[in-house]
């Protein structure tokens, strides 16, 4: 795509007013903070979590008719299709996950079908390409057989990612069974950003829950607060399935959960990974029973902050991320998805694009007990340091070095306990892995100056956060037209490790100090300069 073809489209993805893509008020200085004063921005992070879920718990009323659907489905045959995009299709998978742990029993978790966009893939590598398309979100849901009676759960953080929207559409026009779609802005600002928003909302057949939570903590990175109530919400209601109306109440326990840990000690984990990264050495997680959620964590920091992912064991060339997740307990790649997943992945193999998201480059990444060794083949035998996470009722434990420490909460017996240690570990990680990422410089203030701009609403974010950067080092503010075209011109020479945002500021700012033409004549030929008067 060139800047001219994206500005042909711009006004259908900027997305600047939508509360998810805000600043939060209470983060406004949070890169400094993270490396003044590390104790204090974990209890910012930690108080917006907290309004994030007060907020939630007030729109649990809507939860009972998401729980009496899955009811409904259940009972009449049919089977439960979740879907998303990047976060919210790592959510799906999770949920359907924890279906399979127990949070259903057998019978009926074979019944739900988790998919994300780009395939199974997508959970360890982000596929952003496919967001914008909303004829792929329909065509992954007709790939996978879904059929009248059958019900749909879509989620998107902001509520306009074309491909859950593409698939929701296609849900409606096949099952009586209304697709639900769940989001996380106002529906008024909502409606007036994006007109395949607007569709949405106003289409009688699709049901929508709407869990605007305000602005995230780091500015426009929905994989927190709204992935966490996403989450929450949809695993709440299948929890509560045959009793719907108790779903409106479990809201109020998570957060109450929440409220009562302790997260101090995540300032000694967090400055001890940070020292880890300084030193060019990596970070090994042994996730114990959490794997699908730290695997979230860490797969994510890669497109929010520009960094390494994952690499594909087949491509010696690729370099190491700085951290990784490692199964001791699975002798090799296809065993490892598998337990990871609880059945076998799910590629899509379409002609066009099964060489970048078929089967065996999804086995390519991999996590078992091979990977110790292939990194340090890998790393020319670089330092790798071991961070174990294990959990039981009522707590989580954490070994990292010499690093040691349980959170305990309160038990909640069963497999809603455990989904609601998951979600606990879920703040905990989000919250370590941002202000890690704030002390080694990959964000500033609450902006995300690293953020990756891979699909139209990235690149807008992008562009915006060029602008923004401009005015805060007194420059004026550079038109979305100039924005745009200083990033596209420098897109192409960027090399890894370097961030988009700030290359592109910068040839602004180069721009901006350049004499202008007389000026530069005048330096050419200073005898010819009028004298002064």
């Amino acid at each position: 795509m060139t800047a001219d073809e994206f500005l042909a489209i711009a006004s259908d993805f900027q997305l600047g007013s939508l509360d998810t893509e805000a600043q939060h008020p209470l983060t406004l200085n949070l890169s400094s903070l993270a490396c003044q004063n590390l104790p204090a921005a974990i209890e910012t992070l930690k108080s917006v979590d907290l309004l994030a879920l007060d907020r939630f718990t007030a729109a649990a009323t809507q939860l009972p008719d998401l729980a009496s659907a899955i009811s409904l489905c259940f009972a009449s045959g049919g089977r439960i299709f979740l879907c998303g995009c990047g976060a919210t299709g790592r959510l799906s998978l999770s949920i359907e996950l924890f279906c399979r742990e127990g949070l259903l029993p057998p019978p009926l978790a074979d019944r739900v079908i988790a998919f994300m966009a780009g395939g199974d893939l997508a959970l360890i590598r982000a596929v952003e390409k496919f967001e914008d398309h909303p004829e792929y979100g329909a065509r992954q849901l007709d790939d996978l057989g879904f059929r009248d009676g059958d019900l749909l759960i879509a989620s998107t953080e902001g509520g306009e990612t074309p491909w859950v929207i593409g698939a929701t559409e296609r849900a409606a026009e096949i099952s009586k069974a209304a697709p639900f779609f769940l989001y996380c802005n106002p529906d008024d600002i909502l409606a007036a950003a994006a007109e395949r928003s607007r569709r949405v909302i106003n289409n009688p057949a699709i049901r929508k829950i709407n869990l605007a939570v305000g602005p995230m903590a780091l500015s426009g990175s929905t994989r927190m607060q709204s992935t966490t109530v996403l989450t929450a919400a949809i695993a709440f209601a299948f929890a509560n399935r045959d009793c719907p109306e108790a779903a409106a109440a479990a809201p109020a326990l998570f957060r109450e959960i929440v409220a009562s840990s302790d997260w101090s000690f995540l300032a000694a984990f967090t400055a001890h990974e940070t020292a880890i990264c300084q030193r060019k050495e990596f970070t090994l997680y042994e996730p114990g029973p959490f794997a699908i959620t730290v695997l979230t964590d860490t797969t994510e920091r890669s497109p929010t902050f520009s960094l390494a992912p994952f690499e594909n064991q087949k491509d010696l060339r690729a370099p190491a991320s700085w951290c990784h997740l490692f199964t001791p307990a699975a002798p090799d790649s296809p065993s490892a998805w598998r337990r990871l997943l609880h059945r076998a992945p799910r590629p899509v193999a379409w002609p066009e694009v099964a060489a970048t998201t078929g089967l065996p480059v999804i086995l390519g990444y991999n996590f078992s007990a091979q990977l110790p060794e292939l990194r340090r083949r890998r790393t020319q035998g670089a330092l790798h340091h071991v961070f174990r996470i294990a959990g039981g009722p009522g707590k989580i434990t954490l070994n990292f070095d010499h690093l040691h420490h349980t959170v305990s909460f309160k038990a909640v017996q069963g497999p809603v306990g455990r989904v609601l240690a998951n979600l606990l570990l879920k703040l905990l990680l989000n919250s370590h892995s941002t202000l890690l990422m704030g002390r080694l410089g990959r964000y500033e203030d609450n902006v995300m100056t690293w953020v990756r701009p891979a699909n139209n609403k990235l690149i807008d974010r992008a562009i915006r956060y060029i602008r923004h950067l401009a005015v805060s080092r007194g420059y004026p503010s550079p038109s979305y037209e100039t924005a745009c075209r200083a990033l596209f011109a420098v897109m192409p020479g960027l090399k890894p490790g370097q961030s988009a945002v700030l290359s592109a500021l910068s040839r602004l700012e180069r721009i901006a100090r350049a004499p202008s033409p007389d000026q530069q004549a005048q330096a050419a030929h200073p005898e010819e300069a009028p004298s002064p008067t």
